[in-house]
């Protein structure tokens, strides 16, 4: 019996590559939002980033390596919040208002009209994320859309969206983390200058 495991890796590695190739198209939307966030954080502003499950685990990474430190070791901390981690105001608002509510209540508490929003939702129909971009929305921040698929609602939603042209949760969430990666290297090279 010949043993399909091989195979299947090869062909899970070749099927992320091929995503990513397809990514490469989005370079100018990266960019323009790259741009953006460093706009907003030479101003005073924040980044706030948020999703459900693995892009929730993706929201904190992100906001880990702007924090601490991504590959400049010699800089100073940059500003970004994953609205993922405070376990208490999750539950709190989960169970008095039902999950939908739990990050737009933190949007409300938390975010100005210098700050830039992230939501991070593999379908872009996440309605947690959509009403927590609503809400940005209202408060004057800028948002940002990282998607999959068609993009769903949220791709109407936001300022500039960041569509992942693939069905597979997977890819959407390899490409994501890629995307974040970019970014990271993009803030960080130009907030040590400062």
């Amino acid at each position: 019996m010949k043993d399909y495991m091989k195979d299947e890796i090869i062909g899970q590695l070749n099927d992320s590559i091929a995503t990513k190739k397809k990514v490469i198209a989005l370079a100018g939307d990266i960019e323009k939002m790259s741009r953006k966030i460093i706009q907003s954080l030479k101003n005073g502003g924040k980044m706030y980033i948020f999703g459900n499950g693995g892009s929730a685990a993706d929201s904190q990474h992100i906001a880990t390596e702007l924090i601490h430190q991504f590959e400049i070791k010699d800089r100073k901390a940059i500003p970004c919040i994953a609205l993922t981690t405070n376990t208490s105001t999750h539950s709190a608002i989960g169970n008095d208002w039902g999950y939908e509510k739990v990050f737009e209540r933190q949007v409300e508490a938390l975010v100005g009209d210098k700050d830039v929003v992230i939501g991070i939702s593999t379908s872009g129909n996440s309605k947690n994320v959509m009403l927590a971009i609503e809400e940005a929305k209202r408060k004057g921040a800028f948002t940002i859309g990282w998607l999959g698929k068609d993009g769903g609602k949220l791709k109407s939603m936001v300022d500039i969206a960041i569509v992942v042209p693939s069905d597979k949760t997977a890819r959407i969430q390899e490409s994501h983390i890629t995307i974040g990666h970019i970014m990271c290297y993009l803030i960080e090279k130009e907030m040590a200058k400062e």
